[in-house]
């Protein structure tokens, strides 16, 4: 019986990762590409979050209700 140890799945898990998308060029360099589209999809994201967050109440979507009218 053979006993799988958690470097041996780790190697195992690398060697499937470089063999699927970094092996040839063509599918390494659309890895890039794809990684930095989330990458800066997420930064953007998380970027924005935190400047809410530290500006809460003071930006116009927060304090918009106190200066409009209802119309009737």
């Amino acid at each position: 019986m053979r006993i799988c140890t958690n470097s041996t799945l780790n190697m195992a898990l690398a060697k499937s990762v470089y063999n699927l998308l970094f092996r040839r060029t063509s599918t390494f360099a659309i890895t890039i590409m794809v990684g930095a589209v989330f990458f800066e999809r997420i930064f953007d994201q998380g970027g924005d979050a935190i400047f809410e967050q530290m500006n809460r109440g003071k930006l116009w979507k927060h304090i918009k209700h106190n200066y409009e009218t209802k119309e009737e």
